[in-house]
């Protein structure tokens, strides 16, 4: 359970986040709610699993919500969250464990490009500067 101090600290953590900070943390989210719901479907806790497959699909749905659709890679992006919205639902529908397996392996792979992209905004420029 989250105690009130431990909620303002999530709450003031998501507040002051980069753009790039919050995609990161909406990673670990949607893989920790992976192994949720794959423990959950091994102990046969199925309504749990259902909710916490909900939890995954939500944050994806966050992801196409907030693309920039101006960006190049949008169009590349929307059909990786609709993929991975697809395997949810095979997911949730037959109970199987490999497609969300597979999604939280590209939730993985999505946050270490994040990560990278963050390194690479926040690093300092190079080059000569005249003053």
């Amino acid at each position: 359970m989250i105690t009130p101090q431990t909620n303002k600290y999530l709450e003031n953590s998501v507040q002051t986040a980069s753009p790039a900070q919050l995609l990161i943390m909406l990673c670990d989210a949607g893989i920790r709610f992976c192994k949720l719901s794959i423990e959950d479907i091994k102990n046969n806790e199925l309504l749990t699993a259902n909710e916490h497959i909900k939890k995954v699909q939500d944050i994806i749905s966050e992801f196409v919500i907030t693309l920039d659709q101006s960006s190049p890679l949008a169009d590349g992006l929307l059909r990786l969250y609709d993929y991975f919205l697809y395997r949810l639902i095979q997911a949730n529908m037959k109970k199987e464990i490999e497609p969300i397996q597979e999604v939280m392996g590209f939730l993985g792979e999505l946050k270490e490009t994040w990560i990278q992209a963050a390194r690479q905004l926040n690093a300092p420029k190079t080059g000569a500067q005249h003053g």
